[in-house]
């Protein structure tokens, strides 16, 4: 019989090759007919009456045009891409061939955004997208690939006269005083020709077409690269709010004082969207939803919890090694009694306190008495947690929540005499569907109950590791790196997976 280790490893390679670009683009995107050909989007149909243009900006986008460009032929007439610094040659190095342009494409790739900030080549290649998506007619169709990673950096077109650094400095202030990401966005959309709707509007009256890989919770449109295609839903006036709730109303760049002073401060009549349409070729749902297909497959019980778990590493880390717990306890026929009254309880308050979307943990506790130990369970998650830096080592939120659920187990272990661990295997997988975690070269890690003894054994103190945030230099050294997740870049991001596999033993 296979490992669960494996059982894991192939069902997060079938979550991730659900929303690889160039599979995802195939499934959803087919076009038919010769005289006036439709262009058929998961099966809504999209008359080319003249010209076929695509445009296209994020981490992903390069494999996205690839196979889009594939599929439309002849018939596209002329494409603009911009995407992050050195990204050719990272995947003709990774020898993910399928990923690139073929030779004399008719798509331009333009490379800016180093380490993910706007720069003077991701301005160049916002103008050219904006120059093309303006000169348009009614009969054109413009295709806009949008992958959110990296999306809203490689789309900086500040409104005339605000110059690039003039709105990246007002950005950093606002962060450094505390600004949440929401924020940011709000007040960069607000001074950008492109962003919040912009792309669209400026391509009316021609079709426009947004082809979406979401990395953000949720699939918000308005949200994903800063909603270029979407109708924004914040004003100028929630702007001005924000730059006067961190004191920053009166110390303001001219160029910026213009703009806000000319932009209407009471909304207008909303713009007229009626020639976009936004589709999501790619999400944490869908693959999870192939994930779980891939696990009944193998003979699992399996459920998905949510896309959409978010909170600090620690906290997520305590409600999975509950609901193994209970899992475990209705394993040993003590689903019943005052330990697993207890877990219930905390498990449901934890719940409550980190609000997660989309997590129905009545409908788990419902399922509980039905999944025994003649079958295997498995129990399927996304997200992004976030990490409280406290020391200066090195990891990645997923490495470092492996190890924070195997510290969990263990001490519910060592704690619990009556702990009902001991009838299961039991195996918890994190990983980053881009195929990096931080600042290494892992997608994530694996951990066991067993993971705290055995390091302990090799000399290895994982609470120390997890106080300095070093979860990397724990997994290199304990035995051997087997712990680690290694897949390589993907191509493709929709945020993170986790996979935990019980089986009674």
């Amino acid at each position: 019989t296979m490992s669960l280790r494996e059982h894991a490893l192939s069902l997060f390679h079938g979550a991730v090759g659900a929303v690889r670009p160039a599979p995802m683009l195939k499934r959803a995107l087919k076009l038919q007919g010769h005289g006036c050909p439709q262009l058929l989007v998961k099966g809504q149909a999209f008359p080319v009456k003249r010209d076929l243009y695509l445009v296209g900006f994020g981490k992903a986008v390069l494999g996205m045009a690839a196979a889009a460009e594939e599929i439309l032929g002849d018939h596209l007439t002329r494409g603009i891409i911009n995407v992050p610094l050195g990204i050719q040659e990272s995947l003709q190095r990774a020898g993910m061939q399928e990923m690139l342009l073929k030779p004399h494409s008719k798509i331009q790739v333009i490379e800016g955004a180093k380490n993910n900030l706007p720069d003077a080549e991701a301005l160049k290649g916002a103008a050219a997208i904006q120059e093309l998506a303006e000169g348009l007619t009614a009969d054109d169709l413009l295709l806009v690939l949008i992958s959110g990673r990296g999306g809203s950096a490689l789309l900086p077109a500040p409104i005339p006269p605000i110059l690039l650094k003039e709105k990246e400095k007002l950005t950093k202030v606002l962060a450094s005083r505390g600004a949440a990401i929401q924020e940011l966005n709000i007040v960069r959309k607000t001074l950008s020709m492109l962003k919040g709707g912009g792309l669209a509007q400026l391509a009316h009256p021609a079709q426009v077409v947004g082809l979406i890989l979401s990395d953000v919770i949720g699939d918000p449109l308005d949200i994903i690269a800063s909603g270029p295609t979407a109708a924004s839903s914040h004003s100028v006036q929630d702007c001005l709010q924000i730059l006067t709730k961190y004191n920053l109303l009166h110390n303001l760049p001219k160029s910026v004082e213009t703009v806000l002073s000319s932009s209407p401060t009471k909304p207008t009549a909303p713009e007229n969207y009626s020639h976009v349409s936004n589709i999501i070729l790619g999400s944490n749902t869908l693959a999870l939803e192939e994930a779980k297909r891939q696990a009944e497959g193998l003979g699992y019980a399996a459920l998905v919890l949510s896309a959409a778990v978010h909170g600090e590493v620690g906290r997520v880390a305590t409600l999975y090694c509950q609901l193994i717990q209970l899992v475990c306890l209705g394993f040993t026929s003590h689903g019943e009694g005052p330990l697993s009254d207890e877990l219930r309880g905390n498990l449901l308050q934890l719940a409550a306190e980190l609000q997660i979307p989309g997590l129905d943990l009545d409908e788990f506790l419902q399922a509980l008495p039905g999944l025994g130990p003649d079958r295997p369970v498995c129990i399927l998650a996304g997200g992004e947690t976030t990490v409280q830096l406290r020391g200066t080592g090195k990891g990645g939120r997923n490495q470092e929540l492996a190890l924070s659920v195997g510290l969990g187990l263990h001490r519910a272990q060592t704690t619990g005499a009556s702990s009902p661990q001991g009838k299961c295997e039991i195996l918890f997988l994190s990983g980053g569907t881009d195929g990096q975690d931080g600042p290494t070269e892992a997608a994530g890690a694996f951990c066991s109950p067993q993971l705290v003894a055995e390091a302990l054994q090799e000399g290895l103190d994982v609470e120390a590791f997890l106080r300095s945030n070093d979860s990397y230099t724990f997994f290199s050294q304990f035995q051997g790196g087997h712990h680690l997740l290694v897949t390589g870049l993907t191509g493709t991001n929709v945020m993170d997976i986790q996979a935990i596999l019980i089986r009674a033993m």
